[in-house]
């Protein structure tokens, strides 16, 4: 092997998928993605009842793939919902551990990513790293105010693939990223809408709490409103957390996430689901239009990516409404596969060092 090619094992758990992935450096060498239904993950009460599986779901990879574990020279594992953190690539210890297994800032399937780095880096001694978790943050003081002191405003998002394509949009534009000033909608299960400066995201808005409803996030709603909901003695804490975080969104209107199906839907005249899709769209807008305020006015592009960026009616949608703001730049799906790999290539080769999660 070339003394400067390293193998790396890229997991990334999410929502609605798991991907596996092998990397020679910051090239893809074999990846696989396992598209999961509402069905298969109503087996498990909880999130952490997914690791076995998701696990398993690996292990397939690399026996399918051909590739042992004595070929990797480290693992780099999707962040989730950890302590707040700087931007970086931190090594996987204990402490982050039992942080993600206790959920310390909700139940979400990202949160697996570096238990079942660990359990795989550990017999072969190599390390485990994650890339700029869910809990980046770098929300100036002003923006940590929410309105009700007992509830600050907190950073969560998706910071791995909005930071991957800020940084591919600044260059794209002839400019450094630390003086791009950009606007970044992430549109997919979960949403998230963020606003850059000076190489960080200085505020943001994540459906999982506030912001624009996505396909199976309910976003920021009418509080109390939903105060009367959960005191209505219908609903347990938990089933009101999966009613808002899973069950939310185009699956609360329409009964399914697949934004083919329903552009299918819309194109043969079904008003009631243009009306729900135009109506995320318009959300997202509504916040892509909050953020530019937050930067002044003063924005270089608005960016949008996630898996709705494939959607050319919601993009249409989006684009009728910001277009004024700034040019619109288009990066759909997202790139957190190779966003995940560069950030461990960026360790092994020394270009940065390691930031320790404590």
């Amino acid at each position: 092997m070339d003394a400067c090619s390293f193998h790396i094992l890229v997991i990334n758990p999410g929502s609605t998928s798991t991907k596996v992935g092998i990397y020679r450096n910051d090239e893809p060498v074999h990846v696989q993605t396992y598209r999961h239904t509402r069905e298969e993950l109503a087996q498990y009460p909880s999130i952490l009842d997914q690791l076995e599986w998701r696990e398993r779901l690996v292990r397939e990879t690399l026996l399918e793939s051909g590739f042992s574990m004595e070929d990797f020279h480290a693992i780099a594992a999707r962040g989730g919902r950890i302590k707040g953190v700087s931007s970086g690539t931190y090594r996987v210890n204990q402490l982050m551990l039992e942080h993600a297994r206790m959920g310390l800032q909700g139940e979400h399937a990202s949160s697996l990513a570096c238990i079942i780095a660990a359990r795989l880096a550990e017999p072969y001694r190599i390390p485990a790293y994650v890339v700029d978790p869910v809990t980046v943050d770098e929300l100036t003081d002003i923006a940590r105010i929410s309105g009700l002191k007992e509830i600050p405003r907190t950073s969560l998002s998706h910071a791995l693939n909005m930071k991957a394509v800020a940084r591919k949009a600044a260059v794209h534009l002839g400019i450094d990223y630390r003086d791009a000033r950009f606007i970044v909608a992430h549109m997919g299960g979960g949403g998230s809408v963020s606003a850059h400066a000076g190489g960080r995201m200085i505020d943001l808005y994540n459906s999982d709490k506030e912001g624009p409803f996505t396909s199976e996030r309910a976003g920021g709603i009418p509080t109390l409103e939903l105060v009367d909901l959960c005191f209505s003695g219908k609903y347990t804490k938990e089933s009101i957390v999966r009613k808002l975080v899973g069950g939310g969104g185009l699956v609360s209107y329409l009964g399914t996430t697949d934004a083919v199906i329903l552009e299918e839907r819309v194109r043969a005249g079904d008003t009631q689901t243009r009306l729900i899709l135009e109506a995320m769209a318009y959300q997202f807008a509504k916040y892509i239009g909050a953020l530019a305020a937050v930067l002044e006015g003063d924005v270089h592009a608005v960016v949008l990516t996630g898996g709705m960026a494939h959607s050319e009616l919601i993009v249409q949608w989006i684009r009728e409404r910001v277009r004024f703001i700034a040019p619109i730049l288009l990066y759909p799906g997202e790139c957190e596969m190779e966003a995940l790999a560069s950030g461990v290539l960026r360790v092994l080769t020394g270009e940065e060092e390691p930031r320790v999660y404590e």
